[in-house]
């Protein structure tokens, strides 16, 4: 019968050197398209869900950061000036780093809550409350 320690580094000898990092939360790309002048993003509710942020508090972000007018139309937004994928992508990017990821512990596990004039995200994993600097 073989011991623990010789079970062990016979485990380890099995093992890769670098383990392949999967991450349970990636942000989706945004799908849309150019319709003369505008933008129009077609899965805008699709990614808010995954961030879990309301459609409309991600809109006046991206809004801002941007620089243009836009709406929400059933699950679509629909931007006044033609915009690049990657840009809006970025910008996706930049409100999930302020507004869902944790300052603490980096975890996405958060929910945004709003007292007087100061958002707040509270994380969920490691009962983190950190308030949010930005303006919207």
């Amino acid at each position: 019968m073989e011991s623990y320690e010789e079970m062990l580094a016979r485990a380890k000898e099995v093992l890769p050197d670098e383990a392949e990092e999967t991450s349970r939360f990636t942000i989706p790309n945004v799908k849309g398209h150019l319709e003369g002048s505008k933008t129009i993003i077609n899965n805008w509710t699709q990614i808010a869900d995954v961030l879990r942020r309301k459609p409309e508090h991600m809109l006046k972000y991206v809004q801002k950061e941007m620089a243009t007018p836009g709406e929400i139309i059933k699950v679509s937004v629909v931007f006044g000036s033609k915009l690049s994928a990657s840009k809006i992508n970025d910008k996706i990017k930049q409100y999930a780093d302020e507004f869902v990821y944790c300052k603490t512990c980096g975890k996405p596990d958060t929910k945004l809550t709003r007292e007087a004039t100061i958002y707040f995200v509270i994380c969920q994993a490691c009962g983190a409350k950190n308030s949010i600097q930005s303006r919207i």
